[in-house]
C-alpha cells in the first residue's frame, strides 16, 4: 500500500512539475535560426517580427543567421537542437522545395517540424526590359507564342522560387521562354537591366525604383493577391486563372516541441503581427502581415510541397 501511495505521489509531483514548466515557458531567450545571410528581406522580416515577439514573451528573441547549401545548413542545425521551443526556424518556400531538389536532403518538411504560423507574404514580380514589345501579361504570352525560344528570363538560380514561379507560368500558358540562372537575385536584376535577358523574376521591393524611373516594365506579380503597397500591379492569375504563387515567410519548431510552447509562440507571433510597429516595419519591406493557425500552416505546407514537386518534375529539374 505504501508503495502505491508513493507511486501516486511521485506521479502527482511529476505532473505538477510539468505544469510548472509549461507555465514558465519561456524562461530564457528564444533563438530563431534564419538560413539566409543578414540584411536580406527574409532576415529583416524575421528580426522585425522577432522584436515584437520578444515584447510579448518577456524574453529576448535572438536571430542566428546560418546561410549555406540553399538553406540546408540552418535547417539541419535546428534539427540537431533540443525540441524544447527555444530554437526555431524561419522558413520560406525553399523549405518545401529543397528536399525534392537536393538528393542529399535529410529532412521532411512536414514530419520533422511543427508549424507555428505564416508571418508574412511578400511579392515577386515579372519584370521586362523596355525593349520587350509587351506591357502586360496577355501581350507577353502572345509574343512568346509567336516567338518560341526567343525570350530569355533570369532567375536567382536553378530551383529558386524565382525560377519555379516562371516555370509554372510557362507550363500553364504553354510558352517557351528560356531560363538563364544567375548566382542570386541581384545578378539576375542586373542582367535584365543590361539587356542580357529580356525578363526577370525578382522581389517587388528592389524592383520598385527601377520600375518607377522606367528602367524596367512591370508585367505582373506572381502572388494570389495584388500587393497592398502597389494595388495597381495585376496578378498573373488575373490573366491565367488558377495561377498563384505566394512568397511567404513562416516560423517552425522541431517536431516533438511541447504543445504549450507552440501555443505560446503562436500567440506571441500573432500579437506581434497585429502591433503597429511590426506592421509598419513589414510595410517598408513590401510585406503583407499574416498570422494563421498552426493547423492552417501545416495544410498550406502540404499544398506547397505538392505544387512545387510537380513543377520540378514537369520542368525537368534534376536533384542536385
Amino acid at each position: 500500500m505504501k508503495r502505491v501511495v508513493s507511486l501516486i505521489a511521485g506521479a502527482l509531483l511529476l505532473s505538477a512539475q510539468a505544469v510548472g514548466l509549461a507555465q514558465a515557458y519561456p524562461s530564457k531567450p528564444v533563438k530563431v535560426v534564419v538560413p539566409l545571410a543578414a540584411g536580406g528581406t527574409g532576415d529583416t522580416l524575421a528580426r522585425t517580427v522577432g522584436d515584437g515577439m520578444a515584447r510579448e514573451l518577456g524574453q529576448s528573441v535572438v536571430i542566428d543567421n546560418r546561410p549555406g547549401a540553399g538553406g540546408l545548413l540552418g535547417t539541419t542545425s535546428v534539427l540537431n537542437a533540443p525540441a524544447d521551443g527555444y530554437t526555431l526556424l524561419a522558413v520560406s518556400p525553399s523549405h518545401v522545395i529543397n528536399p525534392a531538389l537536393h538528393a542529399g536532403s535529410t529532412y521532411d518538411p512536414l514530419r520533422d517540424f511543427e508549424p507555428i504560423t505564416v508571418l508574412a507574404y511578400t511579392h515577386q514580380v515579372i519584370a521586362a526590359h523596355p525593349s520587350v514589345p509587351a506591357s502586360n501579361l496577355r501581350e507577353l504570352i502572345a509574343y512568346a507564342k509567336n516567338n518560341p525560344g526567343k525570350l530569355n528570363y533570369g532567375s536567382a538560380g536553378t530551383g529558386s522560387a524565382t525560377h519555379l514561379n516562371m516555370e509554372l507560368l510557362k507550363s500553364m500558358a504553354g510558352v517557351d521562354i528560356v531560363h538563364v540562372p544567375y548566382k542570386g537575385s541581384t545578378q539576375a536584376r542586373q542582367g535584365v537591366l543590361a539587356g542580357e535577358v529580356q525578363l526577370a523574376v525578382d522581389g517587388l521591393l528592389p524592383l520598385q525604383p527601377l520600375i518607377k524611373d522606367g528602367r524596367l516594365k512591370v508585367i505582373a506579380v506572381t502572388s494570389s493577391r495584388r500587393p497592398q503597397s502597389n494595388p495597381e500591379i495585376p496578378t498573373v492569375g488575373e490573366t491565367l486563372p488558377g495561377y498563384a504563387s505566394d512568397t511567404w515567410y513562416g516560423l517552425l519548431a522541431r517536431s516533438g516541441t511541447p504543445r504549450e510552447a507552440i501555443s505560446r509562440l503562436h500567440q506571441a507571433a500573432v500579437k506581434a503581427l497585429q502591433s503597429p510597429a511590426v506592421r509598419e516595419g513589414l510595410t517598408k519591406l513590401g510585406a503583407d502581415p499574416a498570422g494563421n493557425t498552426p493547423a492552417e500552416f501545416r495544410a498550406f505546407l502540404a499544398e506547397e510541397q505538392k505544387l512545387w514537386g510537380k513543377v520540378l518534375k514537369d520542368s525537368g529539374v534534376k536533384p542536385q
